[in-house]
């Protein structure tokens, strides 16, 4: 058995001070190491903020710059350029200064639409039998039969029309009497008020209906054959009947319009050819009897007879309706041809879809109940009601007004949400795709695909909006100019590329 020693007093005292010498002194190091590193965080913190403000400065030199030009001076511009992981404004010019956006609109109504009808949102037109009639339900959808749609997912041309006589062929149908189109989900004013008249028959003006096919257009192509001008049509159809007044020249360019009549769906085409023009889309009149027409031309060319009449009505009893067919279409493609290829159509839709489903019966879309919602969601970002006025979904309305504010604060609402992998597949991207002012430009390699975003034109208008991500750093902007020239759009692309080469320090 071990024997306790006891220690003396004074040798006790000793290593209990020696143990309190020993944590004093590793305490002391830990307080210096600790200095050490709160100076190190403090130097780099600094180093971060006035990098930061280094680069703002920076940046607002070189925008500065842009916009003193000399044939920029008589330009309205509102530019805002935020840091998206922030939120923190790092350059603004006139932010708050309401302008005529034209096409950055659609960033507005597609964020709107997101924020409404959900990323789950799908279009649903319907196709059934009741009481011997042919049943279509319009669900709104832009992009039914819409051809860029059908070549991405490689359908061919008459699918849906294919699809609906397949299916009556199937359960031995041979004979209908009616066919009945049910476009409630909209309206009846097919037209906006506020967009240019002698304009109508441009794709980007085509009617809204609550079925809609083709994008409401027709594809023409003219030729001159042995001084004969000929003329066809795509889908061919005698819903529209063509007065050819074109004439057959041998020299100079050639120059050819369709013009619209009193009778609906009566063209002339007026102009010289030479050679060859077209195809180019012209818009037709009342999109549904459009569909109807074509698909009853077709079911009688493959032996299925339609003895009655077209009738369209504003709401149908489905009770006794025998579904054949469903055509669905997701809002990513909607967003995409709104947003990528800036087609008018899609975003007026999603304007008319977004009132209707707001309505207690999910039916009659109207543009001046989208107007309202679209502006309360412009509201609930915190901004005044007199920054803005919303008139139509795609821009084309000239009473359209938004501020760079506006846009960078949507852009920046969606980029916080779950949504924003979505939208932001949906814009164009800088020097790679999208319409000609972001695909065309940005090529250079060190600004290829760093840019993607929605651009805009109209007379006197330009604008730019979307997002640049960086080696340093993702920034949200927004660049609207009023009373724009030539040179304007040089100088939007070139606060874009400021934006890039400052936060990548190479400026």
């Amino acid at each position: 058995m071990a024997k306790k020693i006891k220690l003396p007093p004074h040798i006790i005292c000793y290593n209990i001070f020696k143990k309190r010498l020993k944590t004093a002194v590793s305490c002391e190091i830990m307080r210096h190491i600790m200095k050490v590193q709160l100076r190190k965080l403090f130097v780099f913190v600094v180093f971060i903020f006035l990098s930061a403000r280094f680069v703002q400065a920076s940046l607002a030199s070189r925008v500065n710059a842009i916009l003193s030009q000399s044939s920029q001076q008589k330009v309205e511009y509102s530019v805002c350029i935020l840091k998206a992981d922030t939120g923190v404004t790092a350059y603004e010019h006139d932010a708050h200064h309401s302008l005529i956006p034209a096409s950055n609109m659609k960033v507005v109504t597609t964020a709107a639409a997101l924020r409404y009808l959900g990323s789950d949102f799908e279009y649903k037109t319907k196709v059934g039998i009741q009481d011997s009639n042919l049943v279509i339900i319009g669900s709104g959808d832009p992009l039914l039969g819409d051809r860029q749609t059908d070549d991405k997912y490689s359908r061919r041309q008459n699918w849906i029309l294919e699809g609906i006589a397949k299916e009556l062929k199937d359960k031995n149908i041979n004979s209908l009497k009616d066919i009945i189109v049910d476009t409630g989900i909209f309206d009846n004013e097919l037209v906006h008020p506020s967009w240019p008249k002698e304009e109508l028959n441009r794709s980007y003006a085509c009617e809204v209906s609550g079925l809609n096919y083709s994008d409401n257009c027709i594809m023409m192509s003219l030729e001159n054959l042995n001084g004969q001008v000929y003329i066809s049509i795509e889908p061919q159809t005698s819903f529209v009947t063509l007065v050819n007044e074109v004439r057959a020249v041998l020299s100079g360019d050639s120059a050819v319009a369709a013009y619209r009549n009193v009778q609906p769906n009566k063209l002339t085409i007026k102009g010289e050819c030479r050679n060859k023009v077209g195809p180019f889309e012209v818009t037709i009149e009342r999109p549904a009897a459009f569909f109807g027409f074509l698909l009853a031309e077709y079911l009688d060319k493959n032996g299925i007879k339609v003895t009655g009449q077209f009738i369209e009505k504003a709401s149908v009893n489905q009770k006794d309706l025998k579904q054949i067919a469903e055509y669905v279409t997701p809002i990513s493609d909607c967003l995409d041809r709104c947003n990528k290829d800036s087609l008018n159509f899609a975003a007026e839709a999603l304007m008319k879809t977004i009132a209707a489903y707001n309505n207690p019966d999910e039916k009659n879309g109207s543009w001046q109940r989208g107007a309202e919602l679209i502006g309360d969601f412009i509201k609930e970002l915190g901004i005044d009601e007199n920054e803005f006025c919303i008139d139509d979904g795609c821009g084309l309305s000239r009473k359209n007004e938004l501020s760079a504010n506006i846009i960078t604060k949507v852009l920046l609402d969606v980029y916080k949400g779950s949504n924003w992998s979505l939208y932001r597949d949906s814009l164009a991207i800088g020097g790679v795709e999208g319409t000609r002012p972001i695909a065309d430009h940005f090529q250079e390699e060190k600004y290829k695909g760093k840019m993607l975003g929605k651009s805009g034109s109209l007379t006197g208008v330009k604008a730019l909006s979307g997002i640049c991500i960086t080696e340093g750093g993702e920034y949200i902007f927004s660049i609207i100019t009023n009373n724009a020239n030539g040179e304007s759009r040089e100088a939007i692309n070139n606060i874009v590329k400021a934006i890039i080469d400052e936060a990548e320090g190479n400026s």
